[in-house]
């Protein structure tokens, strides 16, 4: 459930962090800071080929709006491509694993300590008012638009989550069912959870990636600051 790429210590992320933070406006410093206090890992998504660019962008906007960090991906037939005009610059805030086949994606998931909760209509486990958020970390999986969920993915599930409707049709596609699902379950999350944040030196490592996406030539300014840097 932790970020393992972070190769320093807290401290180094913190000083550089507090060095970019002197070319923000304090405004957009007290913005980054709120989102980046509400940022979780203890919830995360797993889709499986998404086709179209708009679900991928709406995805990825429904992961920053409720303060999901990560989002895991596997295209085997499609490559996981949001739409760089509706995706709304928040490829910069969130983090995309892409996994080479399901099998991989799952397995990296399992080792990392996630429950694995397979979002379709046609199996009775649980919904989304009694799915309970505090028997660990979840990963939540979402099949293509038109098929659905492997069943790779499905037999290797833990549990089974349905969106109940009482439409004609199954009405909600993959974008709205996940958003649906990320709005309730974060905000669960939150309050029956005690430790549903970002471990400190995960934070502090994040603060500083976006607030180096955040200054205009943050590189060539830590550089200046930090001349050691340079090469590592």
């Amino acid at each position: 459930m932790t970020n393992t790429a972070n190769s320093h210590p807290q401290a180094w992320y913190d000083e550089r962090a507090d060095y970019l933070a002197e070319f923000v406006t304090p405004q957009r410093y007290r913005t980054l800071m709120a989102a980046l206090a509400m940022r979780t890992r203890y919830m995360t998504l797993l889709t499986e080929n998404l086709f179209h660019p708009h679900n991928a962008s709406a995805l990825m906007r429904h992961c920053d709006a409720f303060g999901v960090q990560e989002l895991h991906t596997v295209e085997t037939r499609c490559k996981f491509q949001p739409n760089a005009s509706i995706v709304r610059g928040t490829d910069k805030w969130i983090d995309v694993q892409r996994h080479p086949s399901t099998a991989e994606a799952l397995a990296a998931l399992r080792a990392e300590g996630y429950r694995l909760v397979a979002t379709t209509p046609h199996r009775e486990s649980c919904t989304p008012e009694t799915f309970d958020v505090t028997r660990g970390p979840f990963a939540l999986i979402f099949g293509t638009e038109h098929a659905g969920i492997s069943q790779e993915a499905m037999a290797a599930a833990d549990e089974y989550l349905r969106i109940p409707m009482c439409g004609l049709v199954e009405s909600l596609n993959v974008s709205a069912s996940a958003a649906i699902l990320i709005y309730m379950f974060s905000e669960r999350v939150r309050q029956q959870v005690e430790t549903w944040q970002l471990a400190p030196e995960e934070s502090s490592a994040l603060r500083l990636r976006w607030l180096t996406a955040s200054v205009r030539s943050a590189q060539e300014i830590l550089a200046r600051r930090f001349p050691d840097d340079i090469g590592q």
